[in-house]
């Protein structure tokens, strides 16, 4: 019987999402930022992309802090590939606002969703799995 749990499937889905990218993508820089993507999601425990700026973010931020977690955070106005992250996560998640938060590799989305998950005891769920 194969392992069918939910955090092998969506490591699983993003690997195959990797690759396709990378044969559908011929230029180098966009490799380079999907790979740093999705390298980012996969890589960490908690990862918010953001503006150093944004309410939203800095909420999504205490959020965590509150849960004593320390997420992964890419500040995309303090990079020079920001826009291109941006557009990546457009892609990736359909979304390209800010902040886009991802727990263990599941996309949980803004801070609203982020919020909602919090309150339904979701987030805490996907916390624990790791």
């Amino acid at each position: 019987m194969v392992d069918q749990s939910p955090r092998r499937v969506v490591v699983a889905a993003l690997l195959l999402f990797v690759v396709l990218c990378d044969l559908s993508n011929s230029a180098g820089a966009a490799n380079s930022v999907s790979a740093f993507v999705q390298n980012a999601i996969l890589s960490n425990k908690i990862v918010i992309f953001s503006k150093s700026y944004c309410p939203y973010c800095l909420r999504s931020k205490r959020i965590f802090s509150q849960l004593k977690e320390e997420p992964f955070v890419v500040e995309l106005d303090q990079r020079e590939d920001g826009d291109q992250i941006q557009y990546e996560l457009l892609e990736f998640v359909g979304r390209r606002t800010v902040p886009q938060v991802f727990v263990n590799g599941k996309h949980i989305g803004g801070s609203d969703d982020l919020g909602a998950a919090l309150e339904s005891g979701q987030l805490q769920k996907l916390l624990a799995a790791s």
